[in-house]
């Protein structure tokens, strides 16, 4: 594949995004106080909360590694996404009215209201790493994978370096408000993007047909291992490589809660809801948008095989390491799966749309970072420095609020370098990484929400007690020091890791003191609360009442995922 280089049509549609992007975040911003900048002053309608939500959620980092996986003919990684939508409709039933009533403005802080301080500072740290290591570090990433074909001459560093600083230049001032709305409008331009790269894909593969007469080839000659009609399946037996049944039963929906029930910058939108009926609202809404991922972003790195199985992409000048450590041009999509979504937009789209698309990308980019960015200083100014400095003003806070965005966005930006020497595929190291911050979080939080008897040490036990347990599974990988554990799966690491923590949890809370009566009452569901929930939704419209509309998601969820198992 040659050079790429851009129209100046196509440049400008990128330029003309990127500053009225920032121009309309700025102008939305809210910063009289720290409820305004850090939960946009809790006022967000229903839509706002779930566009946001789902365009915090797909990032570029998750489209590149979408199609990495898809062009692997991992399909199943469909599952981490239709999965959001079960897993939103139990957030929404279950979490959400705790958040909300409690007003909190961050999950560590839930945290402390439900067990004690050292659950809370502990969580935020973790979240905070999680933050610049996971989500806007391989945003980053992907953002410079995007723009390295076309700028090959320029050192990744001053490239991750712009686009960090293009993402902070309205997160900064604006906070959570310019976040909200800048991601509404950055949302319709990623979907918009992805379904016209559908189209093109269909159009030069010859339609549906066309297409799995492809794969049928490709497994005919021996290219790929996967008949036609199994290259969509969702799960495989239960020592599969890559979606194991089992997995799919207990790991992917732990990740799942854990990212959208759990995870800062993603409760944060709906935390700035203006009531509770918007944002779970907000949360189903989300949970919709996330069915249809796989028609215009995992089938188009499906026909990626058939389109471009044997093509030279040395001319795009990406640099992989091989197994002698050695940096060597990338020849084909098999060496460097991750270039397949750049390679389908740039082999793909003509003048013009291209630089639509590209300018999605750069909105999916951007989306995630201002996300991850805006919660990172939330968690850092209303979790530590509001406690050591109690007499600091609300506009103080918010100052240190956009000091701690510039210190994350250029650690994030020093991590990016490491993420290729960690998984070969973006999808994978996101994963993996998730797979050992995830379950003590949510085995403390499913414990505290569902069991009146657990208490703060508890908690604390059980957070230590998976980070031992995780640390030595890394070390053990690293170092070899147990082939058994090693070979275990990370899908099935993850629950095990998880129910671990939950007996930590319950064993050490009946070894100790009961909480205070003040921890529970108002802090753990019990079915008078569905009771009192139910009378209250009597005198809503079926439209309006969110038990209905959960039931019609999991329906549309149901219908869509069976057209392919």
């Amino acid at each position: 594949m040659e050079n790429v280089t851009l129209s100046a049509i196509d440049i400008a549609i990128i330029l003309v995004y990127i500053i009225g992007i920032i121009w309309y975040g700025i102008s939305k911003g809210k910063q009289q106080s720290s409820e305004d900048y850090f939960l946009a002053g809790r006022d967000m309608t229903w839509p706002i909360v779930g566009v946001s939500l789902f365009a915090a959620n797909i990032g570029s980092n998750t489209l590149i590694g979408l199609s990495s996986d898809a062009y692997q003919t991992n399909t199943a990684v469909y599952n981490y996404e239709w999965m959001a939508a079960v897993v939103l409709v139990f957030f929404a039933i279950f979490f959400l009215p705790f958040y909300l009533k409690s007003k909190v403005y961050t999950m560590p802080e839930f945290l402390e209201r439900r067990y004690d301080t050292r659950s809370r500072y502990y969580f935020s740290f973790i979240t905070i790493i999680g933050n610049v290591i996971i989500d806007t570090a391989s945003g980053l990433y992907a953002g410079n994978l995007i723009l390295k074909i076309i700028f090959p001459d320029i050192p990744s560093t001053y490239i991750i370096l712009g686009l960090s600083l293009a993402a902070a230049a309205y997160t900064i001032p604006g906070g959570l408000s310019s976040v909200v709305h800048t991601e509404v409008i950055q949302a319709v331009l990623l979907i918009l993007g992805s379904v016209i790269l559908t189209f093109f894909c269909f159009d030069q593969v010859g339609g549906w047909s066309g297409f799995m007469a492809g794969l049928e080839q490709l497994n005919g000659s021996g290219y790929i291992e996967k008949p036609a009609d199994e290259v969509f399946s969702m799960a495989g037996p239960i020592d599969d490589d890559y979606m194991p049944w089992t997995g799919l039963l207990f790991g992917v929906p732990l990740l799942g809660f854990y990212f959208w029930a759990n995870n800062q910058f993603m409760v944060q939108r709906v935390l700035s809801a203006k009531d509770l009926n918007h944002g779970r609202w907000g949360a189903l809404f989300a949970g919709l948008m996330k069915v249809p991922v796989i028609f215009f972003m995992i089938i188009p790195g499906v026909m990626a095989i058939v389109l471009f199985s044997e093509l030279d992409i040395s001319g795009l000048n990406y640099y992989i390491t091989n197994e002698a450590g050695q940096q060597v041009i990338c020849t084909n999509l098999n060496d460097c799966p991750n270039m397949t979504y750049p390679v389908l937009i740039y082999k793909l789209l003509p003048t013009g749309i291209l630089g639509l698309v590209i300018a999605g990308l750069l909105a999916a980019m951007s989306s995630s970072i201002s996300a991850t960015l805006n919660s990172a200083s939330t968690l850092i100014t209303m979790d530590f420095i509001s406690k050591i400095n109690k007499d600091i003003s609300s506009k103080g806070l918010v100052r240190v609020g956009q000091i701690a965005t510039v210190v994350l966005v250029l650690l994030a930006a020093f991590w990016t370098q490491y993420i290729e020497q960690i998984s070969d595929s973006l999808w994978e190291y996101l994963q993996l990484v998730l797979g050992f911050i995830a379950p003590p979080v949510v085995a403390v939080f499913l414990v505290g929400l569902f069991w009146k008897r657990g208490n703060g040490s508890g908690a604390i036990a059980s957070l230590l007690g998976g980070l031992v347990i995780s640390a030595f599974f890394i070390i053990s990988s690293i170092y070899e020091i147990s082939p058994y554990i090693n070979s275990i799966h990370f899908l099935h690491k993850a629950p095990l890791l998880m129910l671990s923590c939950m007996i930590i949890h319950v064993v050490v809370s009946l070894m100790t003191a009961p909480p205070a009566a003040e921890k529970t009452e108002s802090l753990t569901w019990h079915i008078g609360i569905f009771r009192e929930e139910t009378a209250e939704l009597s005198g809503l419209p079926w439209y309006k009442n969110y038990r209905i509309l959960a039931v019609f998601l999991l329906a549309i969820t149901a219908v869509v995922v069976g057209m392919f198992w």
